[in-house]
């Protein structure tokens, strides 16, 4: 069988979940969709058309976010055998018994994560500890695909993470739909900086903890305090903050400003001075005037973004902003290159500066080349043992890896 994936880390780490559950089916394919962009539905689209036209005799079954937000639109496309929704696809009845569902996510109370044997071919283990998401930001259709939030409680949270230690992992990146709401339906309503901290205090060997897309108006103390007092939390943090303008920041809905922005940047370079600061940035968002836009592309140079990831604006239907005055398409693309552009000046900037400093590199499959704590890509002088932590004096960058002696 195979399982091709689009979208954001929780795919991939669902994805995994799949494979496992569904080894030995040579004849299956699942499409696990995202929902996010046209584009992203438009390349899952295509990717079943190019199986169904290759493997005629594949059986293709299609989930994720677009498959539960619009079934009958991936019923219909020619080859496909069977749509299953979000909650579904983590059931093992479903793969094991064919009951292919499409249910009520937004009825979902329960948090429904399957643990698969850690795949030994990983240094890094995505640990999915969050699910759903209870705020409603206008342009975004994802909790129509995931439903409200829900968290996986601590104790089966650090059971995953000391399996996945005992398997060799050395990394761990905590992931969700909406981290850093992790807990808030748990009994006590604990943090995610807390489930960080006994993580890290209750699995010893484990190298390093990282955490995905973290929202700036919901991270708490103790993050700040693990970059202050913690080698072994890594030093990035990906934020989603989408808009540098306040304006479009309100009819997005998003719940900071662009201070709060800058005092997170503030506060988290106060605690770890070499901390990246990634990020989620939209392009062309409704009524975004040539002001707008510019307030966020110099947000980028502001805060010394080390890497972002740009996405234009993609009207979702059903969705509050998709009723707004939209930007013509062109301008669209054309502010969408600009912002790429600021962003590879931000990063060529920010691998400049790491230049003669010392980098903790994690060989992910054995090479010359691993991930550091930064979440930057390190092409080392020399090849090491796939999980190998290499400590490497950077000597130079080529604009997006760094190159390094060990």
């Amino acid at each position: 069988m195979s399982v091709l994936s689009f979208g954001c880390r929780l795919n991939a780490a669902e994805s995994a979940a799949i494979e496992a559950m569904t080894a030995g089916d040579s004849a299956l394919v699942v499409v696990n969709t995202c929902a996010v962009t046209a584009e992203a539905e438009r390349d899952a689209a295509a990717a079943i058309r190019r199986v169904a036209r290759e493997r005629p005799d594949a059986r293709i079954v299609v989930t994720g976010c677009a498959a539960q937000i619009d079934p009958g639109r991936w019923r219909a496309m020619d080859g496909v055998s069977a749509v299953v929704g979000n909650r579904e696809k983590l059931e093992p009845a479903t793969w094991t018994e064919g009951r292919h569902a499409v249910g009520d996510i937004m009825a979902a109370r329960d948090f429904v994560a399957v643990e698969p044997p850690p795949d030994p071919a990983r240094t890094r283990e995505f640990l999915e500890i969050q699910q759903g998401c209870d705020h409603r930001c206008t342009f975004c259709v994802i909790p129509y695909g995931r439903g409200n939030s829900r968290s996986l409680p601590l104790d089966r949270v650090l059971a995953r993470a000391r399996a996945a230690v005992a398997a060799g992992k050395r990394e761990i990146v905590l992931t969700g739909v909406d981290l850093t709401s992790w807990g808030a339906d748990l009994p006590g309503a604990p943090k995610l900086g807390a489930a960080a901290k006994t993580i890290l205090a209750e699995c010893p060997d484990l190298a390093r903890l990282r955490l995905s897309s973290v929202d700036p108006a919901e991270i708490d103390a103790d993050i700040f305090d693990l970059l202050a007092r913690e080698p072994r939390f890594a030093g990035q943090l990906h934020l989603s903050i989408q808009s540098g303008d306040d304006l479009i920041l309100k009819r997005m809905k998003r719940r900071h400003s662009r201070a709060e922005v800058l005092a997170v940047a503030a506060r988290a370079r106060a605690a770890r001075a070499d901390v990246a600061l990634t990020a989620d940035l939209i392009a062309g968002f409704p009524t975004e005037s040539d002001n707008a836009f510019a307030t966020t592309r110099a947000l980028v140079a502001e805060i010394a973004l080390a890497d972002a990831h740009v996405f234009p604006y993609s009207a979702r239907p059903g969705t509050p902003a998709a009723r707004m005055p939209a930007l013509a398409p062109e301008t669209v693309a054309r502010r969408a290159s600009e912002l790429r552009a600021a962003v590879a000046e931000a990063r060529a900037r920010d691998l400049a500066a790491r230049v003669g400093a010392i980098a903790d590199v994690l060989i992910e499959a054995g090479g010359d080349n691993g991930l550091d704590a930064r979440g930057t890509r390190v092409r080392l002088d020399a090849s090491f043992a796939r999980g190998a932590m290499v400590r490497a004096r950077v000597t130079g960058h080529d604009g997006r890896f760094l190159k390094a002696a060990a």
